[in-house]
């Protein structure tokens, strides 16, 4: 192989520039030309394309977000999409290509790879919710994130004897909520995949005033079954816990500032592994972590898979709240 494509699709998360420096001089060093696809399925689509030079990926690596940007695609989704994308990398003499992204980018990468062409995923999401994978690119720096903002609150929260209500991102995923509330110091945790009542949530505020704490913190996943605005309201309107109630959405700010020294060492490794994978004439896997090692894992499990957050770890939310 003599060019190889490299993308960065979907949500952008904290560790993609470090992947793509990674990808881009490997190949350097296998004598194989990168092309950077700009904004994702649009741009291959449009064909905006640029050779990545070793100066082009230099002083990226601490950099949030992709240089390579990212966008939401649905024409790649439909047959003439696809056959446009197919047009687009034989037109530029592509020999395969490296999909750096969540679930809906893998997915686009099997349609790519089911049309004959070589790929390989990197997993890159801030939800940690790709299969095959310990854990995903941008994770560990969203959760820094996440419990940065969170003790500043609790100093507020204590000041004023209040309890805060936190929402994270994670979608459907609960890993970012259980993960900061357990590390954060949180009373209570709501994630979809242990949904709680409001009432719950109240009478779990109720015993943290009870108990003589001066403050509470709560932490609800974006895809609880009810809305933060909603759970707010809700405890406000039903002022049996003692402390009044400041709701705070962090949005976008978790996907955004420098990577941790953890995302850009898994993202590295990630981005060698996956370059050196293509070369090896491996296609269709995606690139994980198992344990301290790199392993590939078939797209075709990844993208029909979920990851899971296993028992234990709500089992310790709960023991650590009291």
């Amino acid at each position: 192989m003599k060019r190889i494509a490299v993308m960065t699709s979907g949500g952008d998360a904290p560790g993609m520039n470090a992947a793509i420096r990674a990808v881009v001089r490997t190949g350097l060093q296998h004598n194989v030309e990168v092309i950077g696809i700009r904004a994702a399925y649009s741009g291959l689509l449009a064909g905006d394309f640029e050779l990545l030079t070793s100066r082009a990926v230099s002083g990226i690596l601490q950099r949030g977000g992709t240089i390579l940007q990212t966008a939401r695609n649905e024409e790649f989704k439909t047959p003439a999409g696809q056959k446009r994308a197919l047009r687009r990398i034989n037109e530029n003499g592509i020999e395969g290509v490296i999909v750096v992204g969540g679930d809906g980018s893998l997915r686009g990468a099997m349609a790519l790879q089911k049309m004959g062409i070589p790929v390989i995923g990197v997993p890159a999401s801030i939800d940690n919710d790709i299969w095959g994978t310990n854990t995903s690119i941008g994770v560990d720096t969203a959760l820094n994130t996440i419990l940065d903002s969170l003790d500043r609150l609790r100093d507020t929260a204590t000041s004023h004897n209040r309890a805060f209500l936190i929402e994270v991102m994670g979608r459907n995923c609960g890993y970012l909520a259980l993960m900061s509330g357990i590390l954060g110091g949180a009373e209570i945790v709501i994630t979809p995949e242990q949904p709680i009542s409001m009432d719950d949530v109240a009478q779990a505020l109720d015993d943290a005033y009870v108990r003589g704490k001066s403050h509470a913190i709560a932490v609800m996943a974006e895809g609880a079954p009810y809305k933060a605005t909603e759970l707010a309201d809700y405890l406000n309107d039903h002022k049996t816990h003692g402390f009044d109630i400041r709701l705070t959405i962090l949005g976008h700010i978790q996907r955004g500032g420098s990577p941790t020294a953890f995302d850009r060492l898994l993202a590295t490794r990630l981005g060698v592994a996956a370059m050196e994978a293509m070369l090896r004439g491996e296609n269709g896997v995606m690139i994980g972590l198992e344990g301290r090692e790199m392993i590939t894992v078939p797209l075709s499990e990844v993208t029909t898979k979920t990851r899971e957050i296993g028992e234990s770890w709500f089992r310790l939310a709960h023991i650590l709240s009291r």
